[in-house]
């Protein structure tokens, strides 16, 4: 359901107006660089793979179906972009534990080795990007901006009449690394 013109108006619409705006150049800036690290490891694996593999790192070997209901997407665009990562070895498919004719992926020790690189790269853009931060406002910063991406989760999810992605990740998202 679209906000009220009331509780629209209720807020700041010049802070709204800078907010969305802001929003947007970040949205552009992230495409630009994907947000992919520095040095060789810069954009050298995309968004999709990348959550991807995180997702299968934090939760360990699961099905399709699963793995597209934990990210919020569908199964055959997990099926789409899980290809290109079996044909390259970092994931794997295999028979499921308790029902050997169901598949499961799982991250391969060679995409585990990969998505490390990845991160550790990513970390050090991070770092760069938020030099003279404090840690409090990088810890702030992380908060808000994981509470934006549940409340955009959410939203898309009542509005495809579906259920959200896990609770504290955006559709698509990563998980919140462990402290």
């Amino acid at each position: 359901m679209p906000p009220s013109q009331d509780m629209t108006t209720a807020l700041d619409p010049g802070l709204l107006d800078a907010l969305q705006h802001q929003v947007a150049v970040f949205a552009r800036r992230a495409e630009q660089t994907r947000l992919g690290g520095t040095g060789q490891l810069r954009n050298s694996m995309d968004r999709a793979a990348y959550l991807l593999l995180n997702r299968l790192d934090q939760e360990g070997p699961m099905g399709v179906k699963a793995l597209a209901a934990g990210m919020g997407i569908d199964s055959s665009t997990v099926t789409r972009q899980v290809a290109p990562l079996v044909d390259t070895g970092l994931v794997k498919r295999t028979s499921h534990p308790e029902d050997g004719r169901a598949v499961v992926l799982q991250l391969s020790p060679r995409g585990l080795a990969r998505l490390e690189e990845v991160r550790a790269s990513r970390r050090q853009l991070m770092v760069e990007v938020t030099e003279g931060w404090t840690p409090d406002e990088r810890e702030a910063f992380c908060t808000l901006l994981t509470r934006f991406n549940t409340a955009l989760s959410a939203r898309q999810s009542a509005h495809a009449g579906q259920l959200p992605a896990e609770p504290g990740t955006a559709a698509g998202s990563e998980p919140a690394p462990a402290s």
